[in-house]
């Protein structure tokens, strides 16, 4: 019990980051089907990020404008969101859900949007 008692906070740590690869996996291997359904592939990171390399077909609004630009965003079609660590693609992720966007995926870092 002390090893838990004292590495606790390294296992929740541990357990959250493979929650995110494992869930980024997941969405990758969706990705094909999200496509062929329309998804709008949504990169969240800065202007000045997304200038320096992006993949093909995503759509940059960084996170700080989401609230504001949500009409560009289709809600009858799949969100894929990515962006440099799936952090603010998370973010991104409960936002949309809470305006009502039913089919929102975090696929985590943009690079995944290449796979």
């Amino acid at each position: 019990m002390d090893f838990l008692k004292n590495y606790w906070p390294m296992l929740a740590l541990a357990a959250w980051f493979g929650y995110k690869w494992w869930n980024a996996r997941r969405v990758v291997a969706l990705l094909p089907a999200l496509k062929q359904q329309g998804a709008t592939l949504l990169d969240v990171r800065s202007m000045a990020e997304f200038a320096q390399a992006s993949a093909p077909g995503t759509v940059n609004i960084p996170l700080q404008e989401l609230a504001t630009r949500l009409d560009e965003i289709p809600k009858a079609l799949p969100v894929v969101v990515g962006c440099a660590s799936g952090t603010r693609s998370g973010m991104a992720k409960l936002l949309l859900k809470k305006k009502g966007y039913s089919a929102v995926h975090n696929i985590g870092a943009w690079g995944n949007f290449l796979k």
